[in-house]
């Protein structure tokens, strides 16, 4: 399993790991043990969707 962390977080451990497949799995960066978040592929795709970039918030 392979785990992505934002390129927007640079070294900054305070952020979130993303692993994608069927199910997007989500995980604390500093606390890799602890429990998952296991999303849809969808939900998170609609998820991104509204979100949007962080240079329009």
């Amino acid at each position: 399993m392979m785990w992505h962390k934002s390129s927007y977080s640079n070294d900054a451990a305070h952020c979130v790991e993303v692993s994608e497949g069927p199910t997007i799995l989500v995980r604390d960066t500093q606390n890799q043990e602890a429990a998952t978040l296991a999303f849809p592929a969808a939900e998170w795709a609609a998820l991104l969707r509204c979100e949007g970039p962080a240079s329009s918030r």
